[in-house]
């Protein structure tokens, strides 16, 4: 539907020239560029926005520190794990001849036991 009732061609030219001049004075009393406040304004939008890019470097520097100390941290826990399992392995021979030197000693006080009794 139409905004406008219908009208003579001249009223309808009246009303577009209105629209014209009222758009025309709407972007005449717009603040130009050397405009103190508007100045003000972009200058607090670069503040702002170098604010903003200096938070996500030191978010990313951040992160990367992370990232830096976990990986610091699976490598210390992986060679502790080598450690323990060297340490393990070096041990357990001694602890396979001692079982069976233990099994041994066991062995010949039974055997020690069974000679008395038969006496």
């Amino acid at each position: 539907m139409s905004k406008h009732t219908p009208g003579s061609l001249t009223q309808r030219l009246e009303d577009q020239a209105k629209a014209k001049q009222a758009m025309l004075e709407a972007f005449r009393a717009r603040p130009s560029q050397d405009d103190p406040e508007l100045a003000a304004r972009r200058a607090e939008r670069l503040a702002a926005e170098q604010v903003r890019e200096a938070r996500e470097v030191a978010r990313r520097a951040e992160r990367l520190a992370e990232i830096e100390r976990q990986k610091e941290e699976r490598k210390a826990k992986a060679e502790a794990r080598a450690a323990a399992l060297r340490e393990q392995s070096q041990r357990k021979p001694m602890t396979r001849s001692r079982v069976a030197s233990i099994l041994a000693g066991h062995q010949a006080a039974r055997e020690a036991r069974k000679a008395q009794h038969q006496r």
